[in-house]
């Protein structure tokens, strides 16, 4: 009788060896497959250099504290509010970071879920609170940028008020952004108030825009990198500013000064929420909280002159004079209504096109 283990070539057929390698060729691929990946966190701001300053001395820090790969998603505010509607209730974002009146528009739809208690937020001026279920993290304000330069060769003094955007000396010489984009629509809203009207009345408003500071307009323009380069070219030598993008303009050795207007700079906060639904809501609320560390306050300050809205930032004086920092500066920044403002936005939008810049 031949035994079967006489020979390798007598071996019978053993089909447990095959079944061996498959099990261990699966569990080789479940190991290394998404299910035992570090997780994603999606979040979205604006572009620009904003983004930069994000992917490069932001998140980086996150990433390795929380083992977590951040996605940053570029967007203008109005991108990022059309994304969270067309994805409601089957998000892919995780944190929104946005201008505030969009922030309003979102949480008035109900895609924020609530804010996690934490320490840190004990420590942020009133005004960053917008809700139970957004913070703001950075402020800036509306203001008056100016060409220096330009000013002194003319003989002209320094902007000192809203009203000088009336002064025909600057006739062909102002850029204006529109009211699409936030720094136009504060300017509206503060012009009607200076012509007795406000956010509910805003007639007086659209006739300032139209017949006095309309003729002195070379262009309404509402990328801030424009303004910026119709400005560097001489194009327009006065815009209506923010404080934030004026230190991006600054940073380039351009003599641009921003005044805050005597009757008052508007307050422009950028702002954060967990988005809702969410499968990463914990990273998403610690990543918010993240963001209000005096650290990160401080870089974004810095880098992009976001002012802190926590109340514990010290910053050097050269960097605070150019921001709204400190509770005398954000406390006199005037504040608009944006419950009043976004029930009309959509009207007051088509208005403008109509009527103004045409």
């Amino acid at each position: 009788m031949i035994s079967l283990n006489s020979s390798p070539a007598a071996q019978p057929f053993r089909p447990f060896n095959r079944l061996a390698v498959a099990v261990t060729l699966t569990f080789a691929g479940l190991c290394s497959s998404p299910a035992f990946a570090e997780p994603t966190l999606y979040v979205a701001g604006v572009g620009g250099s904003t983004e930069q300053m994000y992917k490069t001395k932001v998140i980086p820090a996150f990433e390795k504290q929380h083992n977590v790969k951040v996605v940053y998603v570029a967007g203008n505010s109005t991108e990022t509010l059309a994304k969270l509607q067309a994805q409601k209730g089957r998000q892919q974002i995780n944190v929104a970071m946005m201008d505030d009146g969009p922030m309003y528009q979102a949480l008035q739809m109900g895609l924020c879920e609530k804010l996690s208690d934490a320490p840190v937020y004990k420590d942020l001026y009133p005004l960053a609170r917008l809700s139970p279920e957004a913070s703001g993290i950075g402020v800036v304000a509306t203001g008056i940028g100016y060409n220096e330069e330009a000013f002194k060769k003319r003989g002209w003094a320094a902007p000192d008020s809203w009203e000088n955007l009336t002064d025909p000396r600057y006739r062909q010489l102002l850029g204006m952004p529109p009211v699409t984009n936030t720094y136009g629509l504060h300017t509206l809203v503060e012009m009607a108030r200076l012509r007795g009207g406000g956010e509910k009345n805003i007639d007086p408003g659209f006739k300032a825009l139209k017949d006095e500071i309309g003729p002195n307009v070379l262009a309404w323009v509402s990328a801030p990198g424009e303004m910026d380069g119709m400005m560097q070219n001489g194009d327009v030598v006065m815009a209506v500013y923010g404080s934030g993008r004026a230190v991006a303009l600054q940073g380039t050795g351009f003599p641009l000064k921003f005044i805050y207007p005597k009757e008052g700079g508007i307050a422009l906060q950028i702002a954060a929420c967990s988005v809702t639904p969410n499968a990463q809501s914990e990273l998403s609320q610690a990543f918010i909280q993240y963001v209000l560390s005096p650290e990160v306050q401080q870089i974004q300050a810095q880098e992009n002159g976001f002012a802190p809205v926590n109340q514990t930032v010290t910053l050097t004086p050269e960097l605070a004079a150019r921001m709204p920092y400190g509770p005398e500066k954000v406390n006199a920044l005037i504040k608009v209504d944006w419950d009043t403002i976004n029930q009309q936005r959509g009207e007051w939008t088509t208005r403008w096109n109509r009527t103004v810049e045409r």
